[in-house]
């Protein structure tokens, strides 16, 4: 008899079992994988660790978690700053200053607000009915179709007009020349 039943050994399932192995309560960890730690599993090949899942970049502004998971491994100082290839020209992701100076040749956050602003009313969207006219409206029309478009589209292998618009409602902007896509204190990947 177990005191837990945990149902996936991924992040959660691994760090409460752990937990309560820690206070002396006994866990049963079910798991569908030939591997545990779920989407965050790595897996070493001559001396580099390959991220099954795609990166694990750790992020969290709160200190007491990141703290925590320092106990178990140490991280290196990597900033997640992602670059767009729009035909053969890099854009920064997420959408920041160097975006929009590059785009549009803007330099104030105003001047990038305002071509945003001129772009959002000239496609006179009210209220965003799909993920192509989200997009639009936060965006505008020149970001949306070189760096959102194709991109969103082939991830989920239908056009834009046929995704809910909550897809992208997350979507950073950024009026600083900041390329750091999280906002977080503390982030990183594992190292080892």
């Amino acid at each position: 008899m177990y005191d837990y039943l945990i149902v996936g050994s991924g992040l959660f399932g691994s760090v409460f079992a752990h937990e309560m192995h820690k206070k002396e309560k006994s866990c049963l960890v079910l798991e569908r994988r030939p591997h545990v730690g779920g989407n965050i599993y790595c897996e070493n090949k001559d001396g580099i660790n390959i991220h099954t899942y795609g990166a694990h970049i750790f992020h969290t502004s709160n200190k007491k978690v990141w703290d925590y998971v320092n106990q178990f491994v140490e991280f290196n100082n990597y900033v997640n700053s992602p670059v767009a290839n729009y035909k053969g020209e890099l854009y920064n992701l997420p959408f920041n200053m160097n975006t929009f100076t590059k785009m549009w040749g803007v330099v104030t956050p105003k001047e990038a607000a305002e071509k945003i602003a001129q772009q959002r009313a000239e496609a006179g969207i009210t209220d965003p009915k799909n993920l192509e006219e989200q997009a639009i409206s936060l965006i505008g029309t020149d970001i949306y179709t070189k760096l959102i478009k194709g991109y969103t589209e082939k991830q989920w292998g239908r056009s834009c007009t046929e995704l809910p618009a909550f897809i992208i409602k997350r979507l950073p902007v950024r009026y600083t020349f900041d390329n750091n896509y999280f906002n977080d204190r503390y982030q990183g990947i594992p190292v080892g």
